[in-house]
């Protein structure tokens, strides 16, 4: 087998938060405008730059270019401010942890993320639970890099060839996420997408919106780690 660049989502793919991140993006939001949120952040898979802009235009504020330069400076200090909330309520979920080992030990695969989170969140909330040795952050595609979800595939496959010399496209690009936006953002973006129903949606729900592979979690990890590498055999 070449090489295989899977990309994980992490929140409630990875790990559950149990509404913390509702509540950093409640902070953020604070910090941001110095008023307190009215109305609670809509995430579902969407980037944290759009959770923000959503959350400004929700309470009639009109973005500008301000609040577009300093979003990635609260979000940071929000998210870092409630890590240890993170930890005493949220969890790694089953067969992470599985199935991270298991990949990390498998030649030739590259394990890195696709995820709404910036990049210093990403690296934040990970390491929250001691997932972050397993991950390739140089090669991730991140909410900081582009707020369209779609996007950011291709950021994590540029960077991937960059790195390794090898050519990474659909042929050889893994994505695993737990939202009809993360099948979206793999089907539009060109990767191979396996959905795990982990989250708030059903199974038939990740069928239908055209997921390659759906598993009903990471518990099975001989399934997962089959599911990740027979596609590119």
């Amino acid at each position: 087998m070449g090489d295989l660049l899977v990309l994980w989502d992490i929140d409630h793919t990875l790990i559950e938060n149990y509404g913390v991140n509702k509540e950093i993006y409640g902070l953020a939001f604070e910090l941001l405008t110095g008023q307190r949120a009215e109305h609670r952040a809509r995430t579902d898979g969407r980037t944290e730059p759009e959770i923000i802009r959503n959350m400004l235009l929700e309470h009639g504020i009109e973005p500008t270019p301000d609040h577009i330069a300093r979003a990635l400076k609260v979000l940071d200090s929000a998210t870092s401010s409630r890590i240890e909330t993170m930890r005493e309520r949220g969890h790694e979920l089953p067969g992470a942890r599985g199935a991270l080992t298991a990949l990390q030990s498998t030649p030739g695969i590259i394990q890195s993320v696709l995820t709404g989170n910036i990049k210093p969140n990403a690296v934040t909330k990970l390491s929250a639970f001691g997932l972050e040795r397993f991950i390739d952050f140089e090669v991730g595609g991140y909410g900081s890099d582009d707020p369209v979800r779609d996007n950011l595939v291709a950021y994590a496959q540029r960077r991937a060839t960059t790195k390794t010399g090898t050519t990474f496209d659909k042929s050889n690009t893994v994505l695993v996420g737990d939202t009809s936006r993360d099948v979206q953002a793999g089907r539009n973006g060109g990767a191979f997408v396996i959905a795990v129903a982990s989250g708030s949606e059903s199974v038939e729900k990740l069928q239908a919106a055209g997921a390659d592979v759906v598993l009903p979690d990471l518990r099975d990890t001989e399934a997962v780690v089959a599911a990740i590498t027979d596609f590119h055999k």
